[in-house]
Formats: C-alpha cells, sequence, structure tokens
C-alpha cells in the first residue's frame, strides 16, 4: 500500500469515528464502536508503523537521516511521505480520543450536543485549541455541579 493511500484510509477512517462521534447516539455501544475500531485501529496502525521505521522494516520515505532526539531529524522525518503519514496518525489517533473524552465529559455536565459540537470541530481541525476551549467552558460548569453534591 501506498503512503498516499494509507494517509487517505486513516483519514476517511478518522472522519467516519468523527461522525459517529457527533451524531449518533452515544450509548454504550456505540462509544465502544468508536473506541475501539477508531482510536484503538488508529494506535494499531501508528504502532506497527512507528515499530517498523525504529526497527528500519519500515523506509518512511527518501533516506533523510530523520529521528525524533531533534528539531532538524523531526523536520527531516516529516519531509517524507511515510514520516507525514507516521505523524499523521498519530495525531488522528490522539485527537478522536480527547474527542471522545469532551463528548463523554460534555453529556455528564448537561451541555447539549448543538453546545458540544464547536469544541469537537474544534478538536477535529486543531486538537489542543479545541481541548483548551473546551477546559474553559467546563469549568464553571464543573465547579457548579462539585457544589451541588
Amino acid at each position: 500500500m501506498s503512503w498516499d493511500s494509507l494517509f487517505l484510509l486513516a483519514n476517511y477512517w478518522a472522519i467516519a469515528a468523527w461522525i459517529a462521534l457527533a451524531f449518533l447516539p452515544r450509548g454504550p455501544k456505540t462509544l465502544a464502536l468508536i473506541l475501539y475500531l477508531g482510536v484503538a485501529l488508529l494506535c494499531l496502525a501508528y504502532t506497527i508503523l512507528i515499530a517498523g521505521f525504529l526497527t528500519g522494516a519500515i523506509n518512511p520515505g527518501s533516506e533523510t537521516g530523520g529521528s525524533f532526539t531533534s528539531l532538524a531529524g523531526v523536520m527531516k522525518l516529516f519531509d517524507t511521505p511515510g514520516g507525514t503519514t507516521l505523524g499523521w496518525v498519530h495525531y488522528l489517533a490522539f485527537d478522536l480520543f480527547v474527542g471522545m473524552w469532551i463528548a463523554r465529559d460534555a453529556d455528564q455536565k448537561g451541555f447539549s450536543r448543538i453546545a458540544q459540537f464547536p469544541f469537537l470541530f474544534l478538536t477535529l481541525m486543531v486538537g489542543p485549541v479545541g481541548l483548551l476551549a473546551w477546559l474553559v467552558v467546563r469549568e464553571r460548569r464543573a465547579r457548579k455541579l462539585a457544589k451541588a453534591k
């Protein structure tokens, strides 16, 4: 499979999970499917790719000397199709996991699905920005709920 095909497959897989998270009822079965068929499969793909890269079994692209030990090394790694795909799958897995946490936390705190949508969209598009926005907004509701107990 080419790096382009793997990149597109991971993207489409993650988008399907995000659509399910945003629009399907969030019962235990749906959340389990998103967690295991979405997040876990992306994590498995990443694990295979990173293990292959670290052992030399998978060449992420041209022989550029990319590594995780320096900024220059990471830049060289991301300058290859395989290195970029590797990093992208990493982002997809973690952003989806964070999106699941936001959705479950928002459900527990009584936020409507419409109110949750901007945070989920921000997390999908610019991960840490969506998480930060959610952390700021959830604080007041979390304190209010804690006082009520």
